[in-house]
């Protein structure tokens, strides 16, 4: 027995890697309905475990996380881990009809994969139509065991999930947009952790609420899951100290507002104030809106509550007196805030985090996004820019349709025809002054085709705004990959001039990028992870009109370059 306990220390003395591997964590996903009242309104949704928001995903670094997803309800269903790497495990990724065709009713699925190089936060959501209004949660990735964070610990961490609120069915909301051709009916509510707060009508009971002691560091994770709105977030008279987006480490830098994109998160230390102030603090979040578009122009609220020292404590009718401070955010469509904070977000690049920057480029890509129409059906009056033609959107001019069949196993299995096809315009088929005067042609391609990258390609890619139906922000996710963000700028990219003002040192490292308002951002990543893997827009209604794209990366030469094959459980279409 000794010689047993002596052999193991030595191997673990030998390789350290295996003292600190990580454990398997099962989780079982129920989807079904179940009733929810909001702004005096109740209706059913579809939820997981009968949870609004749904449950936390809570791991390790080096974790393998496994999760039985069981659909209850009428809706096909997908999940999404969003900003989860998915190395050589594509097929656990989540996007219907691009790596999974949907788990239909009474089937189930088992999404297994393994979290390698992150911690911080990260959420899932439903990957299909509009279903992620409701279907969606935190996943909370903590360091490897005796793995200290880069700041002092905090005292407790919080999830903050920003989300959108209908009165309606979402779902409905979208089907009837797609019809008509016109913009969807905005949502009635911005939430924070499901709850509209007391700025809403009938809500002052559904308020989310903080309770800090005097003198701690709390830890706020905060995730914009909401549909159709970029936000703005403060709390009044708190500094907030912003140390990790989108899992990966930043150098940590002071502001009093934040902004986030659908898709994006945001790790903020939150100190609190050394003694009881006497006074309760609203924390309100409101878009950042910059489309020409309807948009739901109203703000959410929670409240931050101190605890008061023990010998005076108030009651609860004390703490309603007490005086409320209220944040100011920025303007609405206050561009030039978007565009400084995105400035201040810097990689930590140090020897224990590095900034793994592409240097050398093999492959670069100029991607033009933006609205667009479609022509309306004939017999048909549509509710578009004009009464003949219907809303659209698209990369490159290419409105991207979804296959009835996956793509991931169309090109697992080498069966593509009829599914893709691999000709995606790597430029902009016909160049313009992008945020200049609009060409009076505003109709876009359809179709459903996608970029081949040989395994481990560098890539650079420069996505443009552009002015066809008005310049308006697009949060872009990539699955499958994080970037860096090298440049960004407004008007058109110059090849020539922009490209020596890269930062290729200590850029910020991320999964969701917004794209500027009548401007560009240019990223690099290596294309190291087999598979086929989606790019979009993070507004859904965008995405619903066609503003999305896939990469394949082919298998490397290696065993542990290649996708495995598709696990017995896959759902088929």
């Amino acid at each position: 027995m000794l010689r047993f306990l002596f052999l193991v220390l030595n191997t673990l003395l030998v390789v350290p890697e295996l003292a600190s591997a990580g454990i398997t964590r099962h989780y079982k996903f129920n989807i079904k309905l179940h009733s929810v009242t909001r702004l005096c309104h109740t209706k059913s949704i579809v939820s997981v475990n009968g949870q609004f928001p749904g449950p936390r995903i809570i791991a390790r670094e080096g974790d393998r996380v496994v999760v039985t997803v069981v659909n209850n309800v009428q809706n096909n269903v997908t999940i999404h881990w969003h900003g989860i790497r998915q190395l050589q495990s594509g097929w656990a990724d989540g996007p219907a009809y691009v790596t999974q065709c949907p788990i239909q009713t009474g089937q189930s699925y088992v999404y297994n994969f393994t979290i390698t190089g992150q911690r911080g936060t990260l959420f899932w959501h439903a990957h299909i139509s509009w279903l992620r209004s409701t279907v969606y949660g935190p996943i909370i990735i903590l360091p490897k065991k005796n793995v200290l964070y880069p700041f002092a610990k905090p005292y407790k961490e919080v999830p903050i999930i920003l989300g959108e609120w209908f009165n309606a069915d979402p779902e409905a909301v979208i089907t009837q947009a797609l019809q008509n051709g016109g913009g969807p009916n905005v949502s009635d509510a911005y939430t924070i952790n499901g709850l509209p707060g007391p700025l809403y009508n009938c809500s002052a009971k559904d308020t989310f609420k903080l309770k800090v002691k005097p003198g701690k560091t709390y830890l706020l994770r905060l995730i914009n899951a909401a549909l159709n709105d970029e936000l703005f977030f403060s709390i009044a008279n708190h500094t907030l100290t912003v140390v990790d987006v989108d899992a990966i480490y930043v150098k940590p830098f002071k502001t009093d507002t934040i902004l986030i994109t659908p898709g994006q998160t945001t790790n903020l230390l939150l100190k609190a104030k050394p003694q009881f102030p006497n006074a309760t603090f609203l924390m309100t979040a409101r878009p950042y809106a910059t489309g020409r578009g309807t948009f739901d122009n109203s703000t959410v609220a929670g409240l931050l509550h101190y605890e008061p020292p023990s010998k005076s404590s108030p009651s609860a009718s004390s703490f309603k007196n007490l005086p409320v401070f209220k944040p100011t955010l920025p303007p609405l469509n206050d561009t030039s805030f978007a565009a400084n904070f995105t400035r201040k977000l810097r990689s930590l690049a140090n020897s224990e985090f590095p900034a793994n920057v592409p240097k050398k480029v093999d492959k670069r890509f100029f991607f033009t996004v933006g609205l667009g129409t479609n022509p309306c059906p004939q017999n048909q009056t549509c509710q578009g820019p004009s009464n003949s033609t219907k809303f659209s959107a698209s990369v490159n001019n290419v409105s991207f349709v979804l296959p009835t069949t996956a793509i991931l196993q169309a090109h697992f299995f080498q069966q593509s025809k009829g599914v893709y096809t691999t000709d995606f315009p790597t430029t902009p088929t016909f160049p313009f002054n992008y945020t200049g005067t609009p060409p009076n042609n505003t109709m876009v391609s359809n179709g459903t085709k996608v970029v081949v990258l040989p395994f481990n390609t560098s890539v650079e890619l420069v996505l443009q705004d552009t002015s066809i139906l008005g310049i308006e922000s697009h949060p872009l996710h990539l699955h499958g990959f994080n970037f860096y963000l090298v440049g960004q700028g407004f008007g058109s990219f110059d090849s020539k001039k922009d490209p020596p003002k890269f930062n290729l040192v200590d850029p910020v490292e991320r999964n969701t990028v917004g794209v500027p308002s009548g401007g560009w951002v240019a990223i690099r990543f290596f294309a190291d992870n087999p598979g086929v893997w989606f790019m979009h827009c993070h507004l859904e209604v965008h995405t619903s009109w066609g503003l999305k794209m896939a990469w394949i990366v082919t298998d490397g030469k290696l065993p542990n370059q290649k996708l495995p094959p598709p696990p017995s459980d896959l759902p088929q279409c």
